[in-house]
This record gives C-alpha cells, structure tokens and sequence, in this order.
C-alpha cells in the first residue's frame, strides 16, 4: 500500500497518512494485527489490519515517529519520519523482544531493465557444462513451492479466473488483453503479478519483468519478491536476480525457496562456496524438503571444486530418506569428488554401495549405473564396467558420455565394431543434444540494462 502524502494549507505543518501492510516471516498477511504509531510531539493513533493484512493510521503531523505492530506474540517496531514516507511500508513480525521492523522498500535493488537480447549474450561463468547446470537450475528455481500469494479480492480471483480459462483454451492473447484492463482500472501488486506470469507466457518478458517488480515494491512480500528474482534469473541477468533474492533473504529468513533461489544466483555467478552455504542453510531450515539438497548436490558436481558444508548435508539427506534413489546418488558423488584433494579408499568402497543402493531403488538411475561402470573400470574390470555402461544406456539413451565410455571399454578389450558402433551414437548424441541445447537457449532471451542515466534502448533478437 502507498503512503499517500497530504498537501500543506493555512499555514498549518504538513501531514502525512500513513498505510501498509504487517506480514509473518513467510510473507502471509496478519489479520487483526494491532499497529500504532507515536509522534515525539505526543500524537498516539492505532489501527487493526484487514484481512489482507492492510492498515490506514489517520493523517498527523509531519516529524519523526515510531510505528510498532503486534499479533499472537509477535512483535515488529520502526522509526520513521514522513520524509521517508515514499514507499510502501511493511511490518514483518518477529518473536516478541526480537523483532525487526521492515517497512521501506528504498534498501532494495535498484536497476532498470532497458531491453532484451538473444542468447548469444548469455551471461554466467564457468564450463559449458556448469552453463548447462546453471540454466537448469534458474528453471528448476522458477518452479519451486511457496506458501501461496496474500488475500486476494473478489474481483481479482475473477479475473485471475478467467485469465486460467483463456490459457487453458491457447487464448494466450487474450489473457493479456483482460488483466491489462484490469490493471487499468485497478491496478494491484496481485493483477501484476498475473499479468507477469501471463506476459513471460506470451513472450514478452520485458513487460513481465517490470509488472513483477511494480508488485513486488507496490506491496512487498515473499512471493513478489521470489517472482521477480526468478523472472531476472531465467533471463540470465544473475547478479540482479542474486540481488533481489538477498534483500528477499534478509526480509523473509525463514523462507526456504528464498535461501534456494539465492544459492542458485550465486552458483550462476561462480560464487560456489556463498551458494553452497545458502543452499546448505536452506536445507537447513526445512531438512525434510529435497529440493535444497538436489539443488545443492548438481552445484557440488559442476563446482570446479569440492564445497565444504555439501557432503555433511547429503549424509543427513541419505538418512532421512531411506529409499530416495537420488540421495543416495547424491552422496556418493560428493563423497567420490573429495577423493581429488584427499584419496580414501574406504570413502570410495562407502561411495560405490551407495551407488549400488541408488540403482537398486531406481532402475532408471542412469547417472548411478555410468559411475558404477566409472569405477569398475578404474580397477582394470573392463567386462563389469561395460555391463554398468550398457545398464546406464538402457535406463537413458541420450547418455553422452556413457556411450564415449562404452566405447573405450570395448575398444580395450578388442572389440572394435562394437566400439565404432558406440562412438558412432556417442556423435550422434552429442550432436543432438547441442542442437536441442541451442534451441532452448534462443527460445529465453536476455535481460539488458540501463546505466544510471542512460536513455533506454531495446535490442531484440
């Protein structure tokens, strides 16, 4: 909610009337919260919240104040003064004699979207196959669960609706044409948020981008926040994605998607280590959650290096999920990447049984068999190794490398049309997968930024 500023007559000192919203630490609105602000000159005037969390205190005087919310224990307290009455304000609340009021939205990212380019321009660090991984994730980021959006209205679950109806029906069109009206006439941080999510449907990212930063600074909170960093991070524009995920990091601690968003951001930017504590520390406030940890087990496979606080966690995630085919994969790899700094033949025998149990689980555990058959073939057991390729390629056939390594297998052991034949699919994967990869990379277009000052210009591609 805005703060709407009151003009100055008769002399008397100019008034401001103050309005926002109180949330939890997830981002819900509270409903019922009591907020109360108190000037220095001794004014004293309280509120209740809606039922979308909102509040309006009357307009007083202008000068310095504090406002302080409280609901069920909870707690949220800021100074302000009118001078920074600009943005919206939100109370987040804390546990009582530990809160900590948020209330502007002036400490968060600032940069403007100029235009967008192909993917030629795409950004990141690193190998293409830590590209790859990168891109994966940034999808796979876009994706993840969230506690659900604030309170809608009436007509906005109308027009959300009916926008669901003319997507189900490929009226992509005409979803645009009905939330842009309804934002015309009632423009609200939820209607740009589906606007948002109907425009990147409708391949115009750059009006989504702007529609999901308008929601997240006309009314803060998790989910606009998360949507507009995940909006930047599909688009490849990474260090303003990791910015707006670590305001929203430091806003909502307690949201696990967030910490997951953000380790994403920063492996994206080849801050391995910063990512791999973030995802660590997701996992670490929802240990029963799997994405944190197969989010953490693909960056600690594409990392140039071993990161320190992934193998502890991918042990816990092994025991708390028994029968998980992944966690069990995941474990064992971090534990065969620590044998490059610190050889351990009893971590590898640990590493090999894990990846025993994991295609045990999972027949379809391609990426346990080709390991498998990786190891096999380090001890000079080239018949076993060619029986873990071969499982690897039945459970997926647009196994690259399994195919190369099926290869030199059979090419060692003398069995050389065998091996033309596999290095003939190993080519034809390979060349498939590229294009399949270009492809996808041509359908996602690229942010561009303005420089402070700079007039705007939009390349297309």
């Amino acid at each position: 909610m805005a703060v709407l500023c009151a003009g100055v007559a008769g002399g008397q000192q100019p008034t401001v009337q103050v309005r926002g919203t109180v949330k939890d630490a997830k981002g819900a609105a509270v409903t019922g919260a009591a907020v109360r602000l108190r000037e220095a000159a001794g004014v004293d005037v309280q509120a209740i919240t809606d039922g979308a969390g909102r509040f309006v205190l009357p307009a007083v005087a202008q000068g310095d104040a504090s406002v302080t919310a409280s609901a069920r224990g909870m707690e949220a307290r800021a100074d302000v003064s009118a001078a920074k009455l600009v943005e919206p304000m939100v109370l987040v609340l804390r546990p009582a004699g530990n809160s900590v009021g948020e209330m502007e939205f002036s400490d968060a990212p600032k940069f403007s979207v100029a235009g967008v380019t192909d993917w030629t321009a795409v950004g990141g660090h690193g190998s293409d196959a830590t590209l790859r991984t990168s891109e994966s994730l940034a999808s796979a980021t876009a994706s993840l669960p969230g506690d659900g959006a604030g309170a809608a209205t009436p007509d906005e679950m109308k027009v959300a609706a009916e926008v669901r109806e003319d997507e189900d029906r490929g009226e992509v069109a005409k979803a645009q044409e009905r939330v842009h009206a309804a934002l015309q006439a009632h423009a609200t941080a939820n209607l740009y948020r589906l606007a948002g999510e109907v425009d990147e449907k409708g391949d115009d990212p750059l009006a989504a981008v702007r529609e999901f930063e308008q929601a997240a600074k006309l009314e803060p909170s998790e989910v606009n926040e998360f949507e507009w960093g995940s909006e930047l991070l599909v688009h490849r524009a990474i260090w303003q994605a990791a910015a707006v995920f670590e305001h929203g990091a430091e806003m909502y601690p307690a949201s696990v998607r967030m910490q997951t968003a953000l380790g994403t951001a920063l492996f994206a930017g080849a801050r391995y280590e910063q990512a791999a504590e973030r995802l660590c520390k997701a996992s670490d406030l929802a240990p029963e959650d799997a994405e944190p940890y197969e989010f953490m087990g693909k960056v600690e496979l594409a990392a140039p290096e071993a990161l320190a606080c992934v193998e502890p966690h991918l042990a816990r995630y092994v025991r708390l999920k028994p029968g998980s085919s992944e966690a069990h994969y995941l474990y064992a790899m971090a534990l065969l990447r620590r044998q490059e700094s610190a050889p351990d033949a009893a971590a590898v025998a640990q590493a090999e049984a894990l990846l025993k149990k994991a295609v045990a689980l999972d027949a379809k555990c391609g990426d346990g068999y080709l390991e498998l058959g990786v190891l096999a073939a380090q001890r000079k057991d080239l018949p076993t190794a060619i029986g873990y390729y071969s499982k690897a390629i039945d459970a997926d056939p647009m196994m690259a490398d399994a195919y190369y390594r099926l290869a030199k297998a059979y090419e060692r052991t003398g069995q050389r049309e065998k091996a033309k034949e596999a290095f003939a699919m190993h080519d034809k994967v390979t060349q498939e997968q590229a294009a399949a990869t270009e492809r996808q990379r041509k359908a996602v277009k690229q942010f561009l930024f303005a420089k402070p000052g700079d007039a705007p210009t939009v390349a297309t591609p």
